[in-house]
């Protein structure tokens, strides 16, 4: 059976001496496996659309269960990313985390919209990297369905609490006189981050990016992003060291 489907290769492995074995991101099939026979050889069909970080559309034959390019052809490249070493490596930390929160053979457009929009900001260098990785996380976190409950405390309800404090355990934020020890709100914010934070997760997805938000705003929504993200998922991604080493 023949299949053409447009997807993100969020991971590529060599096998054998030139083959790939890629993890894609597709449109309509979810997360999926393929194998990208020859695509090391030079002058290959297959080879410039079935690289790390590259959209393409792609022809594939499935014999018993298992998936081969046919043929390729790039729709983005990012080319950005490959001369600026510190986007490559968040855009990594990208791939990595979309990987882990997308499911086999489940559909999620919208991730892959978050990731593709993400991408093509940080190639172009449209925001700060920061601005653009404290909104993928946030967002992923929603559409993994982790959404956090920011619209007011936790206990109280208010929806203004003074000095608020975000829970990554929970989800959840408490105002300065509800916050007990028991609910883990560690993470400090200002109402400034906590109205990024609001937009990220309510947003239209062609305006996610489009917030200001002032240094130290910023600092604590960073913060609070990755560490639900972290505290949720149970795990660290190497990519996210690695990008905290060389970013500017």
């Amino acid at each position: 059976m023949f299949k053409t489907t447009r997807g993100l290769i969020l991971r590529e492995v060599k096998y054998k001496e030139a083959d790939r074995i890629l993890t894609v991101l597709t449109e309509d099939m979810g997360k999926i496996t393929v194998k990208a026979r020859g695509a090391l050889r030079k002058g290959s069909k297959v080879g410039a659309a079935t690289q790390f970080l590259v959209f393409s559309e792609l022809t594939m034959f499935e014999n018993k269960g298992r998936w081969s390019v046919n043929e390729g052809s790039t729709i983005e490249e990012f080319k950005g990313l490959r001369s600026d070493i510190s986007a490559l490596a968040l855009a990594s930390y990208f791939a990595e985390c979309v990987e882990a929160m997308s499911d086999e053979d489940s559909p999620n457009p919208m991730m892959l919209q978050l990731i593709l929009n993400c991408l093509f900001a940080l190639s172009n260098n449209m925001y700060s990297q920061e601005q653009i990785k404290t909104a993928f996380e946030m967002r992923l976190m929603c559409l993994a369905g982790y959404a956090p409950d920011l619209s007011g405390c936790g206990v109280c309800g208010n929806t203004e609490p003074a000095e608020p404090r975000f829970s990554p355990r929970n989800g959840v934020i408490f105002c300065r006189d509800c916050r007990k020890a028991e609910h883990e709100a560690n993470v400090r914010l200002c109402p400034d981050s906590l109205k990024a934070l609001r937009y990220i997760t309510e947003a239209e997805p062609r305006k996610l990016l489009s917030f200001r938000i002032g240094d130290k705003a910023a600092e604590n929504a960073a913060y609070a992003a990755e560490t639900y993200l972290m505290t949720q998922t149970e795990r660290m991604f190497s990519a996210l060291g690695y990008w905290k080493q060389v970013k500017i």
